[in-house]
């Protein structure tokens, strides 16, 4: 398990009840288990206390907590018959996009995420989920694949944002990322889409601009990241905390003011330590969200996809 800074204490004490695990494993005479289970308690009142009120920044710690389940989890755990597809038919693959025709309850669906990697190996190979240009058309071509065929589009939204490079901008990034939400709004099937980590400016929104939007419990959604609006308006980076509350990033600031539509609760201490059951919450959530826009006709779809778009202002200036 990988601790986060607000977790060392939490790290400390359930340390300290492996170790005495240990020691009773080497030692059969040892009687330890009373002792382990005292500061399992412990650990388990530590850790709700700490996950009782996050904080936004905290929020942003847990939301790229390397262990949390990833695109290709969630693939695996609720599709099945999975068959990515690959290219732009323009330029390259981008590895930071996974997509392809897959079932979703036995239903034919087209999956669309961004996939961060688990190791060094794969963060590398994936760009840490940072989508090039081609990454965005790849998933244009998938948009019209599922609007010719009728296929509902369900997207994973975690990226810190788009590649910022300089081939990446070359290649037309901005436009890729204009054409690919003005795709999402066009598109005559149910789209609906889940922020499982982060969902960072408009490499998020160039996935998101749904019917359905669902966020993690604690996972974040912004316009930009935390570090980066503290150097825009501070020009000091360690002001990430303000910034953060500033923000409203998190779930709950964002249902408020009428951006997402759902709330899926992690496991105490966030999917990091429930892999399993986040899966299945976010499997039950779009099965919730698809049935919602289940028999809307393709222009029904769009006009409620569109409004919902234009209604976030009002809200907005309400809250």
């Amino acid at each position: 398990m990988n601790y986060l800074e607000f977790e060392k204490p939490l790290a400390e004490i359930e340390g300290k009840a492996e170790e005495l695990r240990a020691l009773g494993r080497a030692n059969k005479e040892m009687d330890v288990e009373k002792e382990a289970a005292a500061l399992d308690k412990k650990a388990d009142t530590l850790l709700k206390d700490l996950y009782k009120d996050l904080s936004p920044w905290r929020k942003c710690l847990v939301a790229r907590h390397p262990d949390r389940p990833h695109c290709k989890d969630y693939i695996d755990g609720l599709f099945t018959e999975f068959t990515p597809l690959a290219g732009d038919r323009n330029f390259a693959d981008d590895h930071a996009v996974m997509g392809g025709l897959a079932r979703f309850n036995d239903q034919a669906v087209v999956v669309i995420g961004h996939e961060k990697g688990s190791d060094t190996k794969t963060r590398i190979e994936r760009n840490f989920g940072m989508a090039r240009p081609e990454g965005y058309r790849k998933a244009i071509r998938l948009m019209d694949l599922a609007d010719r065929f009728g296929l509902p589009v369900v997207t994973l939204i975690d990226t810190p944002g788009a590649y910022p490079g300089k081939g990446a901008e070359e290649r037309g990034q901005s436009e890729a990322i204009a054409q690919s939400t003005a795709k999402c709004l066009a598109i005559g099937v149910p789209l609906v889409s889940v922020v499982i980590g982060e969902g960072g400016s408009g490499g998020a929104v160039a996935f998101a601009t749904a019917n359905r939007i669902a966020m993690l419990e604690h996972s974040i959604y912004s316009v930009i990241s935390p570090e980066g609006c503290a150097s825009i308006l501070w020009k000091d980076a360690e002001k990430m905390r303000e910034a953060a509350e500033a923000l409203r990033l998190t779930a709950q600031d964002l249902q408020k003011l009428g951006v997402i539509d759902r709330i899926i609760k992690e496991p105490m201490g966030g999917a990091q330590r429930g892999p399993k059951e986040t899966v299945e919450a976010v499997g039950k959530a779009i099965e919730t969200m698809l049935k919602e826009l289940s028999g809307k006709k393709p222009d029904a779809l769009v006009k409620d996809r569109r409004q919902k778009f234009l209604d976030m202002g009002s809200k907005g200036l309400a809250a």
